[in-house]
This record gives C-alpha cells, structure tokens and sequence, in this order.
C-alpha cells in the first residue's frame, strides 16, 4: 500500500493514518442533493437515465520511469449503476481511480465526474463523492464511534450540534452499532472496511468509489461487504466498484468493464457481457473413450475430460441449444446429442454451461485470471 498517495485526499479529509493503514477517505462538504431515485429491485433500472456518472476519453497515465499505467481509456459510467472495475492487479485500476478522485494528473485525455470536469471542479466534486481506496485509515486506539467523530469534525460545512445524529446514523447503516465503542484496533478487516464505508457515508453522496473493498478479507468479511454495496445501490447511490475478483463482479454488479495491461478490453452490461461469450458443451457419460471421438468428429475442439464428465468448445455455427429443435444455423447441438447415442454412448447429461465473467476475460484477452484472488 502506498500510504503518501492515500494521503493525497481533498483538502477538508483529515491525513490522519492510524498505525498500519493507508486509505483514502472522502472529502467531506456540504450536503449535496440525493442520489438519483431507481425504479425496481438492483439492476432492474440500473444505468438507464440521466447522464453518465463517470466518462473518461482517451484518459492516459505514464509515470516518469516510462511506465504507460493507464493507455486512452474510454470509460462510461452510467448512473445508477453498480459498476464492476475488472483486471488483475496491475492492469490500472487504482491508478484510473487516482485520476478520477484528482489525486494525481493525467499525462493525456479528458475525464468527468458527476457531470462535472475534473480534477478542475474537484471541489465541487468531491464532497458529493464517498472513496475508500487502499483500505481505511483509522486511529487505533480510539473507537469506532470517535473515529467517525473526528472524520465528521473535519468537516466545516457538517453542523456540530447534529454530529451524533449523522455518526450513529452511518453506524447504523454499517451495522456497527453494537461495535460503535470498542477500539478500532480489536476491529477485524471486515469491521474496518464497513467503519471506513461509514465514514465515506456520513454526508449524502451520489457516487461511491471502493477500490478493491473485499483484498484482504475472509468469506464472511467478503459478504458483509457485498450485502451492503447492494443495499447503497438499493438507495439509488451509484457504486463504482474495482476488483480482481471476477466472481465479486458477477454476484453484486449490473455493468462492468475489463482492463488488461492498462488498455480496456470491453465494457457493457455484465448480462451482456456474459451472453456474447458461448458457454461450453458439458457431456456426462459414463463411456467417455466412446464419446470423444465424436465430439472430435463434428467439430468440438478443447476437449477436457474428467472421470465422466466431458467439456469442450462448440464450433463458431452451434446453433440450438441442448434438447432443442433445429437452429438458425446449419450446426445443431440435437444432432450431435443423437450422433452420440448412434455411436453406442451412454448420454447421462448433455447440454451447455452458462458462460461467466472468467470466460469473458479468457476469451477477450487469451490470459487466466486469478478468480479466488
């Protein structure tokens, strides 16, 4: 963790590292408007009015060692939307979200925030933006409670005779409660990372930025996080969300976009993005010596097998899927299911799996991915 970067905050955030972190907190300011109202559950209405939340065009970074971190990034973010920042680490995430947050220049293009260019209306950005980046920065040996009462003291524009109301409110919101007197230092990650999302919501905002919110947590961390990204999202707050944890992406956000090597590979939907990748055949037979050859023969190729169950991947023309009637398309995985059975094998199972985001990211960029991180 890069702790002088975490300290590089808006003026109003207090630069005050607890012992062992590094964080990026929000600037507080005046108490902006709402976020945009939502329609419907999480995703029903997601990213579908109003103007981008976050657009970049051709957005590059190249620090002085000749590094090109980020390289003309295009980025559109619609509002309303949890977005999903994907790519293995490296790829240039962190470093776009410095940008966006005008915590350092870009070398090149054009980037806006909440309607807004930036870093030159930063101060008129930033109070109306929560960020949690690198991990919180917290005071140890005070609790979890002074630890936002001084956050919110740093504040000009936060009226100190409503302060308690505002702390215990964020509390609540966290589920920290019940926590809100012991020291922070006797916090787990996940305590820390839901009381530095307290402090990134004590004022109003329309936009939340986590940089990867879940590093460093167990399974049950990693769930209270989600839980609560979906419950903001459910308030209409936009969430931008970077990770390298393909399986994070996919349970919890309704857009996300794929960075490699500090290009991006792709943006959209993630329905979308999961639907433009061909899920790959799976067969259950217990015959599968019998079974691979006429897989072979009508064009899978990548054929995996384990004990008896077959994976492959379909030729370019597959046309209906498993069971189904004739396709649109000369190649019909009926017939193929029928070869198998001509051919004396035992079918148990024969269909396609859904495709996931790990099949995109392989499929665009030819590379693995770390998907348990």
């Amino acid at each position: 963790m890069e702790k002088s970067s975490a300290e590089d905050t808006a003026a109003a955030a207090p630069a005050t590292d607890g012992p062992g972190t590094a964080s990026t907190v929000p600037a507080p300011g005046p108490h902006p408007a709402p976020g945009p109202d939502r329609t419907g559950p999480r995703g029903a209405a997601a990213g579908t009015a109003g103007p981008a939340t976050i657009e970049t065009r051709g957005l590059s970074k190249r620090y002085r060692s000749g590094q090109l971190a980020v390289d003309a990034l295009d980025l559109t973010v619609p509002r309303g939307s949890v977005f999903g920042f994907l790519g293995p680490n490296g790829s240039g995430k962190t470093t776009t979200i410095r940008m966006l947050m005008g915590l350092i220049e870009p070398t090149a293009g054009k980037m806006r925030v909440l309607g807004e260019p930036m870093p030159r209306a930063a101060r008129t950005v930033l109070p109306r933006v929560g960020a949690l980046i690198e991990g919180p920065a917290l005071y140890g040996f005070l609790s979890g409670r002074d630890n936002l009462v001084r956050y919110d003291s740093a504040d000009p524009t936060a009226d100190p005779r409503t302060r308690s109301a505002r702390v215990a409110a964020a509390l609540d919101r966290v589920g920290l409660t019940s926590a809100a007197g012991k020291k922070a230092r006797a916090y787990s990650l996940g305590m820390k990372q839901r009381l530095g999302l307290a402090a990134a919501l004590l004022q109003p905002r329309e936009l939340l930025v986590l940089d990867e919110p879940t590093n460093g947590l167990d399974p049950q961390g990693m769930r209270e996080i989600r839980t609560l990204v979906r419950e903001l999202a459910d308030d209409g707050i936009t969430v931008f969300l970077s990770s390298h944890l393909l399986d994070e992406i996919e349970q919890v956000c309704t857009h996300a976009a794929v960075m490699s090597q500090g290009r991006l590979i792709t943006q959209g939907a993630v329905t979308e993005l999961m639907a433009a990748s061909r899920g790959r055949l799976a067969v259950t037979t217990p015959d599968p010596a019998e079974a691979v050859p006429v897989l072979k023969e009508h064009g899978v190729t990548d054929i995996v097998v384990r004990d008896e169950r077959i994976t492959g991947e379909l030729p370019a023309d597959a046309g209906a899927g498993a069971g189904g009637g004739r396709g649109d398309t000369p190649y019909d995985l009926a017939d193929l299911n029928a070869a198998l059975v001509r051919a004396g094998v035992r079918v148990r199972a024969f269909g396609t799996e859904r495709a996931s985001l790990e099949d995109v990211f392989v499929a665009l960029t030819g590379e693995g991915f770390d998907v348990a991180g």
